[in-house]
């Protein structure tokens, strides 16, 4: 029995994605991707799936999140699974299939909102005191 094990980031939300043998049954946090309630976010964990074609099918992913939103939270899902994946398949042509889809399913993102300065914590990082010409 083959197992793997692959992670996925995004923003503040990490995901755990553990692969086995099986017969096609995702879950994110315990939870069947069909039962997703938005269906963007179920729409963008399927891309992953209708990308890898029938590879999926052979395949249970149990994916564990914490952290972040609900966005990130599923950013970071479906980075763990593409990952995964690409190891499953040992073949570069799902990973190159991936890249040129999306290069955020296989490489993490360091982009964070910049923190705020000291003297105007509440305004933002750049706020500057408005000047008055009289």
């Amino acid at each position: 029995m083959k197992i793997i094990h692959a992670t996925g980031k995004r923003k503040t939300a990490r995901a755990r994605a553990t692969l086995r043998d099986g017969d096609g049954v995702i879950k994110i946090n315990k939870v069947l991707v069909d039962n997703i309630q938005t269906e963007m976010l179920r729409l963008k964990v399927k891309e992953v799936v209708n990308l890898s074609e029938d590879l999926i099918k052979k395949i249970n992913i149990d994916v564990i999140v914490q952290g972040g939103g609900v966005n990130g939270q599923i950013e970071a899902a479906r980075q763990a699974i593409a990952k995964g994946l690409v190891v499953w398949s040992k073949s570069n042509k799902l990973k190159e299939t991936f890249a040129r889809y999306d290069k955020s399913l296989l490489v993490y993102d360091p982009r964070r909102t910049e923190p705020h300065k000291e003297s105007r914590s509440c305004k933002g990082p750049r706020r500057k005191r408005q000047s008055s010409k009289r």
